[in-house]
C-alpha cells in the first residue's frame, strides 16, 4: 500500500514525533509499502515563522527508502501573529486550523494535497496542535477517497488543572473535528484514549499503540571518559535532562530544585541536552550560569549514548509530553525517572517502583524527589533495574509499529 505520511518536521529536525514519523515510514517500507511524507523544511520549531532560523531546502529527496516532500512555511513576515490572530477570529474550524498564529502554515503543502498520488490508499497525520499540517493531509485523504489516519500525540497537561493551558492548546475546538475526520485514531497511553472519547470519538475507532525502545539505539555509552570532559568530580550525582530546553519540558522547575537540593548540601549536578527553546532562551540570556549546570545543545546519537552512561538519574518534569520516550531510553541505561504526572507520563512511570512521579507545580515534592534519589544509590540502582525489566515486556519497536501498520493498511 502506498501510504502518505504529514508531520510537521522530519529528521534531521530532532523531535519524539519526528523520530516516531521516520521509524514508521521506514518500517513501512521494509515491509514492502510505499510511504511518502509531506512535511516542511524546517529544522528548528522557530523556523515555523521566522526566515532566519536553520531549515533544508524544498524539493523532494528519497531517504532510507522514504520519498520525502518539504514545503516551506508560509508567512514569514514580521507581524505575522498579528495578522494570522486577527484571520482566526472567523468562526469557521477549518480556516482557524489553517491560521494559528504560531503554527506552520505551507501554501504550496496545501496546494499539492489536491494531487493525489494515483496508487494512494491511506494517508496518516501526525502531532497536535499543528492543525494545518494536519489539515492538509485531510484534503489530500478527502480528494483521493482513501482513509484519514491521525496519531494526535495529546499534550494533556495537569489533570488537577481544569484549566490547564497545555491541555487546551492540544484540545481546542478548531483540531477536535480533525479526530472526528479520522477513520482511526492512534494513541499512545490509556489516559490518552479516555481524552479522545470525551472529546465524541467512538471506541472502536481508537487504536492504542504505545512506544517503544531499542536499547541499542541509546546504550553502550562510555561513562567515565564522559564524566571527565563534563568535570564531574568523585561523589558528584549526575541529574540529566533531554528535552526541548524549555518552560513546558521543566527545565527551569527542574533547575530551581536542583539549586535548593544543592543549598541543603547535597553534591547534584545538571546535565541539560537539547534545542534552546524561546522560554528557556528569554530567561537565561539575563543569567549567569551556576558552576553546577552543564549545557549541551542538541546532541547526536553517540552523544547520547555517552549522556545517558553518564548520569545517575533522569528528570523531565514536563507538563507537555503525551508519553515520554526519553523514560524508556532511561531505563535502558537502568537509570530511575522523575517526572510530573501529566497526561500520558503517569501511564509510564509506575510510582516508588521504577521512578517518581510529582504533581504538577508542586516545587517541594520535585526537590524532596531529587534529595531522596541523590542521596540513595541503592534505591536509584533498584528503580533502574525495574525499569529495564520492563522494555521486552511492555516496550518493544517491534510490536508497536506492527500495531501501527496494522491500523494503517488493513481496512
Amino acid at each position: 500500500m502506498h501510504v502518505a505520511k504529514f508531520v510537521h518536521r522530519y529528521p534531521p529536525a530532532l523531535g519524539g514525533a519526528e523520530a516516531w514519523a521516520a521509524r514508521l515510514s521506514r518500517h513501512l517500507v521494509a515491509r514492502g509499502h510505499t510511504v511518502t511524507v509531506y512535511t516542511t523544511t524546517a529544522l528548528d520549531l522557530t523556523a515555523f515563522t521566522r526566515r532566519d532560523r536553520r531549515e533544508l531546502p524544498p524539493g523532494t529527496t528519497v531517504e532510507g527508502g522514504v520519498e520525502v516532500r518539504r514545503f516551506r512555511p508560509s508567512f514569514r513576515f514580521a507581524g505575522r501573529k498579528l495578522v494570522l490572530k486577527a484571520a482566526s477570529l472567523f468562526p469557521l474550524r477549518a480556516w482557524q486550523a489553517m491560521t494559528q498564529p504560531w503554527a506552520p502554515v505551507s501554501v504550496a503543502m496545501w496546494r499539492e494535497a489536491l494531487d493525489p498520488p494515483a496508487d494512494l490508499g491511506a494517508v496518516h497525520a501526525i502531532a497536535f496542535p499543528y492543525a494545518a499540517i494536519i489539515q492538509s493531509g485531510l484534503r489530500l485523504a478527502r480528494r483521493a477517497g482513501v482513509p484519514f489516519v491521525v496519531t494526535p500525540l495529546l499534550h494533556l497537561g495537569d489533570p488537577d488543572d481544569p484549566r490547564d493551558s497545555v491541555r487546551r492548546a492540544y484540545t481546542a475546538r478548531h483540531l477536535q473535528p480533525l479526530l472526528r475526520e479520522a477513520d482511526r485514531v492512534i494513541i499512545q497511553t490509556p489516559t490518552e484514549a479516555a481524552a479522545v472519547e470525551r472529546l465524541g470519538i467512538r471506541p472502536e475507532r481508537i487504536v492504542l499503540q504505545g512506544l517503544g525502545v531499542d536499547p541499542g539505539e541509546c546504550t553502550g555509552g562510555n561513562r567515565e571518559a564522559t564524566r571527565a570532559r563534563w568535570g564531574i568530580g568523585p561523589g558528584e550525582v549526575v541529574v540529566g535532562h533531554l528535552a526541548n530546553l524549555s518552560l513546558e519540558k521543566g527545565t527551569l522547575d527542574l533547575l530551581a530544585a536542583a539549586d535548593e537540593v544543592r543549598k541543603a548540601g547535597s553534591r547534584v549536578r545538571v546535565v541539560l541536552a537539547g534545542p534552546q527553546m524561546p522560554s528557556f532562551e528569554t530567561i537565561w540570556r539575563w543569567v549567569d550560569p551556576p558552576d553546577w549546570m552543564t549545557v549541551l545543545g542538541p546532541i547526536s546519537d553517540t552523544e547520547k549514548r555517552d549522556f545517558y552512561a553518564a548520569i545517575d538519574i533522569f528528570a523531565l518534569p514536563s507538563r507537555s509530553d503525551s508519553f515520554g520516550l526519553v523514560f524508556l531510553e532511561a531505563w535502558a541505561n537502568g537509570l530511575p525517572v522523575i517526572g510530573y504526572r501529566a497526561g500520558g507520563v503517569a501511564d509510564v512511570i509506575r510510582h516508588e517502583q521504577d521512578g517518581l512521579l510529582i504533581r504538577c507545580s508542586d516545587f517541594d515534592g520535585l526537590i524532596a524527589a531529587l534529595r531522596r534519589t541523590a542521596a540513595d544509590p541503592g534505591l536509584r540502582a533498584a528503580w533502574g533495574k525495574a525499569g529495564q525489566e520492563r522494555l521486552e515486556r511492555e516496550f518493544r519497536w517491534e510490536d508497536k509499529l506492527e500495531i501501527a501498520e496494522r491500523a494503517l493498511t488493513k481496512w
